[in-house]
């Protein structure tokens, strides 16, 4: 899987270049997110002001805004766009890397052309939009904790204003305790994810044959009972993923008041001003978002486990991780 890209001299440049360029990019969308923020104070204190200001210094304050936002448009449709290019270019060559090892065993290869054709896709589209994510929330955590860090120092709650960066300290807590309920919820999905590609497997397997030969294969029974496999695991599935949808939603629902709850009070004490605290929601949003990345693609996460497996499990049984290239088996 990353040998095929990150070490063949043909894809180097697409390997090692595009990443560069991604990170690049990445980087343009996390100083615009900063400077956006900023934003957030001056334009929302001017909103609280409003009858003692002037409309031209709303109108400013739009422009801004819309100098900041045209430009984070443009970086980050065209970062899209590439990281879609560089993934496929991935499985391109995740595919040519496989085919003369698969050619040249001579035992039989169980769901070769799965493993070849859907797997590596979607290998390649998991880790496109996981990858993008996890560089992005790395940057956006250098970027924002330190503000989130400062902004601490407006909490007014007893207990929260005597921790040194308490909002970070909130935001982190809340993340890792998500991530722990996550996994005790969503345990049982990598398995049933790795089962409903193998009955999958099977019941594709049988009407392949069965295009070439309905004699003897895709018979009434066989489908019912392969088909009766993949209901009973897809039932299963849709159970455990009800369990999971439920508790990320209360999560992330809950997520939505917590700096309101730390911050709102000082609002009306005279601590803080209206522009503040939508800073700060702001800048918690951005690192609670960052800290919760696993949680939020956990079934993502748990799809890509079990892609990985099955893309293992071939590269063992075609010899991949040999570092010679084998003579393709002549007929």
């Amino acid at each position: 899987m990353w040998r095929s890209f990150f070490t063949e001299g043909k894809w180097l440049l697409w390997s090692w270049g595009g990443a560069f360029f991604i990170i690049l990019s990445l980087f343009s969308q996390t100083w615009i997110d900063v400077k956006i923020n900023e934003w957030y104070k001056g334009f929302y204190d001017l909103l609280q002001e409003a009858p003692k200001r002037e409309l031209s210094e709303f109108y400013d304050g739009i422009m801004i805004f819309m100098k900041l936002a045209i430009p984070y448009v443009i970086i980050y449709t065209i970062t899209n766009y590439f990281t879609r290019l560089w993934a496929f270019r991935w499985r391109e060559a995740m595919t040519y890397s496989y085919m003369p090892y698969w050619k040249a065993v001579d035992a039989k290869v169980e769901g070769a052309s799965q493993r070849i054709q859907e797997d590596a896709m979607n290998f390649a589209k998991i880790v496109e939009s996981l990858g993008l994510q996890v560089v992005r929330s790395l940057m956006l955590l250098i970027a924002f904790i330190p503000i989130l860090w400062g902004l601490s120092e407006n909490v007014v709650i007893p207990f929260f204003k005597d921790i040194s960066g308490s909002l970070v300290v909130v935001s982190l807590t809340a993340s890792l305790g998500g991530l722990l309920i996550s996994w005790i919820v969503g345990i049982k999905l990598p398995g049933l994810e790795y089962n409903n590609q193998k009955v999958e497997a099977a019941f594709r397997k049988e009407l392949v044959y069965g295009e070439d030969d309905r004699d003897n294969y895709a018979s009434q029974p066989t489908i019912l009972q392969l088909f009766t496999g993949i209901k009973f695991n897809y039932h299963k599935l849709f159970l455990h993923y009800g369990y999971f949808d439920l508790w990320l939603i209360m999560y992330n629902q809950s997520m939505i008041i917590v700096p309101y709850l730390l911050m709102g009070p000082g609002l009306f004490t005279g601590a803080m001003t209206l522009g503040v605290l939508i800073q700060t929601s702001s800048a918690f949003r951005e690192v609670q978002g960052s800290f919760s990345l696993f949680l939020q693609n956990w079934t993502r996460i748990t799809e890509l486990r079990s892609i990985y497996k099955r893309l293992s499990e071939f590269e063992a049984a075609i010899g991949f991780n040999k570092r010679t290239r084998p003579r393709t088996r002549k007929a």
